[in-house]
Formats: structure tokens, C-alpha cells, sequence
């Protein structure tokens, strides 16, 4: 069992959860993530580490709710418990000094691009983040974010908060202009991550992206995570979660994370009684 010190609500449907987890905490670097149940019925989902603490033994998970799971999750309180917990799990996300970096991030995947653009300050970059969400109230950690990188540029869907637009337009602007960009990291929805690497392939930059299919066990043993990434099958759990842009095959990888969404609507109509699929 592992228990929440703390919660807290980022954003509309947006939760941070700290939670005790010591061995995980000890281990943990950026781009990693954990498998976690809510319930011992319930189903695994993976979760990136969005912070962790070996010193108090604590890490931080960002989630958005996006289904019956993560809505089962945002209604525990501190003091409460989550059944199980396996981690970190995943290859760290690969950090040297690379010269000038853009990481990109949309939606909730704010949480999992800040423990990176951390890492690489330490490791002497320059790094131009850029965040994209539908709208400002979507919107977290933006402070934090300006403070950890050396220019922040945010964007809106309808125009509500920074400039109006997608993330791939600021992109593309840094990519043309006079400065190099030696690397580009992009974690958020896959058809984002499709464009971003559809945006710098002209120009050779390596693009980091970071996968999300449909996973359970985290271990490489089921095969649900697989994608496949210069026409080789890869796992995204054990050889992943972060590949070579330039090299997924984003159409099939869109296709597989769709196989269950009719289950995925019911279970969440019958869990908040509802009769409508959420939308966040």
C-alpha cells in the first residue's frame, strides 16, 4: 500500500498526488514512470514521474482524468492509499549537453516535461520550453516552468492565454530563425508528438518523443506496449517509453490506443452514472 501525503487540484480535471513511496523515490530520474492499481480489482495505468524526493522518500504524479481509472484516482484524499505500485520503470530520458534544446509539451504533459528541462539546465543546456493547452484554464505550473527554463513561450487552442495557436507554429519559427536548435524533446498527445516530428524532419534535428500506448504490466511480458519504430517492433515499457520521432509509425500507434475506447466510454458512464463519455 502506498500513501498519499498530499493532493491537489493543478487545473480543471488536472490532480497532483505526493505520495510515500521510498525505493521508488531512490531510484527515480526523469522521463521514467510507474504502474499503479487503485483498487485491487481495478486496472494498471502508467503514470510519469512528474517529481520525487529520496531525501523524505516521496514522488509526485500529474494526471488528467481521462477515464474510469483516473476518475476512481482523483476521488482518494490524503491519508487514503493505493493499492499497489511498481516502479520506476522505463530508460530515463537520455541527458548530456546537447547545445540549445526545445521541449515541447501540450496538455497535462506539463508534469512530464518539467523533471527533463530540469535536467537538462543541470547538465548546461540552454533550453526553450513550449507549452501548448486548448485553453488557459488547462494551463499549470507556468511560474515554475519560466523560472527552470531559459525562455518560456505558451500557446492556446482558442487563443485565451500566450498566442493563439499550436505548438508546432513557435516550432517552427525557432527552427527558421537564427539560432540552432540541436534538440528537440516533445512529450503531450501523440498527434501532437506526430506533428512536431513531421515539423523537424526536414531539417534532421533529432526529435525525442515520448510513447503512450496502451500498456499493463510495465514489464515487457504482456506485449500491449508495442510500437513500432523504424519498421522494428519495440516495447515501450523496456525499450521506451522515448524514441526517435522521425521513426514511429504514428498512424498505427494512433490506431492501437483507439482498440478499447468503446470500453473505455462504457466503464466511465457506469462508474459516474452519468450516460455521457467524458470528455476532458
Amino acid at each position: 500500500m502506498y500513501k498519499i501525503l498530499e493532493t491537489k487540484n493543478l487545473a480543471k480535471s488536472i490532480y497532483l498526488f505526493r505520495i510515500e513511496a521510498p525505493l521508488i523515490a531512490s531510484k527515480a530520474r526523469a522521463g521514467q514512470f510507474v504502474v499503479l492499481r487503485v483498487s485491487p480489482k481495478g486496472e494498471r495505468i502508467p503514470l510519469t514521474l512528474a517529481e520525487w524526493d529520496p531525501q523524505r522518500g516521496t514522488i509526485t504524479i500529474v494526471f488528467m482524468i481521462a477515464g474510469a481509472t483516473t476518475c476512481q484516482l482523483s476521488k482518494l484524499k490524503e491519508g487514503d492509499n493505493i493499492t499497489d505500485m511498481l516502479g520506476p520503470l522505463g530508460n530515463p530520458t537520455e541527458i548530456t549537453n546537447y547545445g540549445t534544446v526545445a521541449c515541447v509539451a501540450g496538455g497535462f504533459a506539463i508534469a512530464v516535461i518539467r523533471p527533463v528541462v530540469k535536467a537538462l539546465k543541470e547538465a548546461g543546456n540552454r533550453v526553450i520550453s513550449i507549452v501548448g493547452v486548448r485553453t488557459r484554464d488547462l494551463l499549470f505550473w507556468e511560474e515554475e516552468l519560466r523560472k527552470e527554463s531559459d525562455e518560456l513561450i505558451l500557446t492556446t487552442d482558442d487563443g485565451s492565454y500566450g498566442r493563439k495557436g499550436m505548438v508546432t507554429d513557435p516550432l517552427k519559427e525557432l527552427l527558421e530563425g537564427p539560432e540552432s536548435i540541436n534538440r528537440v524533446i516533445a512529450i503531450g498527445p501523440t498527434v501532437m508528438m506526430k506533428f512536431i516530428s513531421l515539423t523537424t524532419k526536414p531539417s534532421g534535428i533529432k526529435t525525442i518523443t515520448s510513447l503512450n500506448p496502451i500498456m499493463v504490466d510495465g514489464t515487457g511480458m504482456c506485449g500491449c506496449c508495442r510500437v513500432s519504430v523504424g519498421g522494428e517492433t519495440k516495447f515501450a515499457c523496456v525499450d521506451g517509453p522515448e524514441f526517435d520521432g522521425h521513426l514511429v509509425d504514428w498512424d498505427e500507434l494512433m490506431s492501437r490506443q483507439s482498440t478499447y475506447l468503446d470500453q473505455e466510454n462504457h466503464a466511465y458512464k457506469c462508474l459516474t452514472g452519468t450516460g455521457e463519455e467524458h470528455r476532458s
